[in-house]
């Protein structure tokens, strides 16, 4: 079971509340204003700054 659209269309960047998108490999939620990739494991996403990935 995938995460709910629903669910992704609430979701925003825990930093700077902007929309986050669901990457192509579909294991995580990105935010380009941040720069910032929230995994998603088990169904469930990972919305800690901390725990989130740099990305360029």
């Amino acid at each position: 079971m995938a995460v709910s659209q629903e669910l992704l269309d609430m979701l925003v960047c825990p930093k700077c509340k902007k929309d986050v998108i669901l990457n192509k490999e579909k294991d995580g939620l990105v935010c380009d204003n941040c720069k910032l990739l929230y995994e998603i494991k088990e169904d469930i996403p990972i919305m800690l700054i901390d725990q989130a990935k740099k990305i360029k």
